[in-house]
């Protein structure tokens, strides 16, 4: 199980949040996602067999936010 933390900006409220949270959830291979809406970090615990930093970039802008690598 890999970790890794995504900076996403365009996070203010809960909403935000959950809508971050669950677009990565849906991905195969995530197991864990902890959204820090004052930091905009994002902690992704996921199985980099079945998942990937794109794909996870891909499924969080696809909710209108930007990932700042």
């Amino acid at each position: 199980m890999a970790e890794r933390v995504l900076t996403v900006e365009g996070m203010s409220c809960g909403h935000c949040k959950m809508a971050v949270s669950g677009a990565l959830k849906e991905l195969d291979g995530v197991s864990s996602v902890d959204v820090n809406l004052e930091t905009g970090k994002v902690d992704v615990a996921y199985d980099e067999a079945k998942v990937g930093f794109d794909q996870m970039k891909d499924a969080i802008e696809d909710q209108g936010y930007d990932v700042v690598e």
